[in-house]
């Protein structure tokens, strides 16, 4: 058996099971859980039902409590750089959970609950790293910073891994992204500003333009 077939046999609860195919991962770091909680429904209208709840949102154990009794919803936790922000938000009901960076305790805790565990990785190292302590889908990031070209270097030397680019992605540079073959791509920022200036129904034109783009890939 060979290193890497031994890393593949170790993989945990992997996010890939719970998505429905490419799918957009939509990040709400907003100033107030009032927001994220109002942000869901045009969300959900316009396509995308996966939402990660940062533990920078005030009260974000409680807006995951509240968007997760959706069935319709997938919901999980982001920005989870401690063990403690883990149990909290798995106690809440969060199905996933992402971090920013490569926080051993928190991967291997989050793995051990059954709970896909999605790190943040920039290098290569990190990704085999991620790997041998049971990471199946990994996030990129913050990937506009390296890019489309970076994404695709580490999907060419790791096919069996998920990726998931995040940080920079919207409207226009979507389709790039989806052309490298992530499994899901996560947007954030310009979600928030479109709800907060233009309101529910701008957010929910942008969902629907953004998922329109899956289709194409």
């Amino acid at each position: 058996m060979t290193a890497t077939t031994e890393i593949a046999n170790a993989t945990g609860p992997d996010l890939r099971t719970l998505l429905p195919g490419p799918s957009v991962l939509a990040v709400l770091r907003t100033r107030t859980a009032r927001t994220a909680v109002e942000m869901a429904a045009p969300l959900k209208a316009g396509g995308i039902t996966v939402l990660e709840v940062t533990t920078t949102v005030p009260d974000a154990a409680g807006v995951i409590r509240e968007l997760a009794g959706d069935p319709e919803l997938l919901v999980g936790a982001g920005t989870v750089t401690t063990t403690a922000q883990l149990d909290e938000v798995l106690a809440a009901g969060s199905r996933f959970v992402v971090s920013p960076g490569l926080d051993e305790d928190v991967l291997v805790a989050g793995l051990a609950a059954g709970v896909p565990t999605v790190p943040g990785v920039l290098t290569p190292t990190e990704v085999i790293r991620a790997r041998a302590l049971g990471a199946g889908t990994i996030k990129l990031f913050p990937a506009d910073t390296v890019g489309i070209a970076h994404l695709r270097a580490l999907q060419s030397v790791f096919p069996d891994t998920g990726f998931i680019p995040t940080g920079g992605v919207d409207a226009t540079s979507i389709a790039g992204w989806l052309g490298a073959g992530p499994v899901a791509v996560g947007v954030g920022s310009v979600l928030e500003k479109t709800y907060v200036d233009h309101g529910a129904a701008a957010l929910e034109a942008l969902a629907a333009e953004l998922v329109a783009h899956l289709e194409k890939h």
